[in-house]
């Protein structure tokens, strides 16, 4: 009898086995896929995969965030409500962390020994942020904006850190630029497939993406922990400082002690790249805010508000990731002159879009603001890589993210601050770009004529 079960029973399993593998062949097939090539070109051996996949889980972690917000901050509610609830949520995390950012870098400089775990606790935090915020993000009571101001925190926190990484991680055969290329796309492409997950988990109630935030943080705590150990090593480096070259050396002719390199020491590519990449930064956060009011009160061409936020959020989605792409391709070389070109570029398809405002318009100037907020950081990237002395490098990268993400939140700040008109939002973006350009193209153009101060090979 037993032999019967045996002879009967030795096929089933092996057709269950067969059926299992081939449910799990997509899934093990994905993968290896994307494991292949986060590890290309020796970025496994140096540990940059581990650092791609970490920050596409923290990616992917934000977006499910930024949809619970969405849904309890824009769409549960009438528009007036909702412009309350915006600027209500802008006063008590955005303000804050206006004042909190000049603080984040400095005090992660004091830690370079613990890196890993700064980054492990900011994905804790957030994960255990995300359980608090999933009890009220159904009826938007207050207590969801300190949880939300504790993720913004730690999200730039994250973002700081991750900057000081990458050149640790960076393998022989990669560039700086092509390497942050890789992690920044995939974080974009994380986003792409986080975006449907959250929407769908969304369908099962309003704390639903909050749970699966919960979950990926939670991942992203032990990938953190698990990068290499050099991460953690601050072997010849120092601090940089935003400081001008004339206070610093009457400083040191005070103090009769050598110099420390600086951002404004090197020349002035690096300060002219910090400030145009500074407006572009501004122009994104302003978008976000504002076209998220006005697209609600004026759909685009007809389409219900959040159709039509969805398009625009997929065109500067799309131009982010093609921008990214492009700087890869491209070899690093004049990226002031490339900073140049796409804030020019910018500022002329905003006051287009001012003056014949109309729905194209506005999705191609999200998707313009994508690939230039891209191709200039990418730029940037490469001017700290070139012109900033090696031992203040990595504080140079992390000083430079924390200057950029203060400016987002300025342009936030205004966005929300104007009244919902395509034509004056548009014009005031036009402004503080003409600022940024005013400051910085002939700076840029200048340096890009004289050189390096500090040729390096890259």
């Amino acid at each position: 009898m037993g032999a019967i079960r045996s002879a009967e029973g030795g096929p089933l399993r092996r057709t269950g086995r067969s059926v299992g593998r081939v449910i799990r062949a997509p899934f093990t097939g994905a993968a290896r896929g994307v494991r292949k090539a986060t590890n290309a070109h020796g970025a496994g051996e140096s540990g940059l995969g581990r650092l791609i996949e970490l920050h596409a889980v923290n990616s992917a972690g934000d977006m499910m965030i930024t949809i619970a917000l969405a849904s309890t901050v824009f769409f549960s509610v009438p528009t007036d409500q909702a412009r309350g609830r915006v600027a209500l949520y802008l006063a008590v995390t955005m303000a804050p962390f206006t004042l909190l950012a000049p603080v984040i870098g400095p005090l992660l400089d004091r830690v370079p020994h613990g890196r890993r775990a700064a980054m492990a606790c900011a994905m804790l935090a957030r994960a255990l942020l995300a359980l608090t915020m999933s009890g009220a993000v159904a009826t938007g009571g207050l207590e969801l904006y300190p949880a939300a101001l504790g993720v913004l925190v730690a999200s730039k926190a994250y973002g700081v850190v991750r900057s000081a990484v990458v050149p640790r991680l960076v393998p022989p055969r990669i560039a700086l630029v092509k390497a942050n290329s890789r992690v920044t796309l995939g974080g974009l492409l994380a986003t792409g497939v986080a975006a449907p997950l959250g929407a769908g988990l969304h369908q099962l109630g309003p704390a639903w993406p909050l749970y699966g935030a919960c979950a990926v943080f939670a991942f992203g705590t032990y990938l953190s922990l698990s990068l290499p150990h050099k991460v953690d090593s601050a072997k010849g480096e120092a601090r940089a400082r935003l400081t001008a070259p004339e206070y610093r050396h009457h400083l040191t002719k005070q103090r009769k002690r050598p110099r420390t390199p600086g951002l404004r020491t090197v020349g002035a590519s690096v300060l002219h790249g910090l400030q145009a990449n500074g407006a572009l930064r501004m122009l994104s956060g302003f978008l976000t805010f504002f076209l998220a009011f006005l697209l609600r009160v004026h759909p685009l061409g007809g389409l219900s508000p959040a159709f039509s936020l969805g398009v625009v959020a997929v065109a500067a989605g799309t131009g982010n990731a093609l921008g990214t792409a492009i700087g890869a391709l491209l070899r690093s070389r004049g990226p002031e002159k490339m900073i140049a070109l796409v804030l020019t570029v910018t500022l002329g398809t905003t006051i287009v879009t001012a003056v014949l405002y109309s729905a194209f318009f506005v999705v191609v100037m999200a998707a313009v603001a994508g690939i230039s907020q891209a191709l200039g950081k990418q730029s940037l990237d490469a001017l700290i890589q070139r012109d900033v002395p090696e031992e203040v490098r990595t504080s140079a990268f992390a000083r430079s993210e924390t200057l950029l993400q203060m400016c987002w939140v300025v342009g936030g700040a205004v966005g929300i601050l104007l009244p919902l008109n395509g034509v004056v939002g548009m014009a005031v973006a036009a402004g503080f770009l003409a600022l940024g350009a005013v400051t910085a193209v002939r700076g840029l153009l200048m340096a890009a004529r004289r050189g390096s101060p500090h040729p390096r090979v890259a």
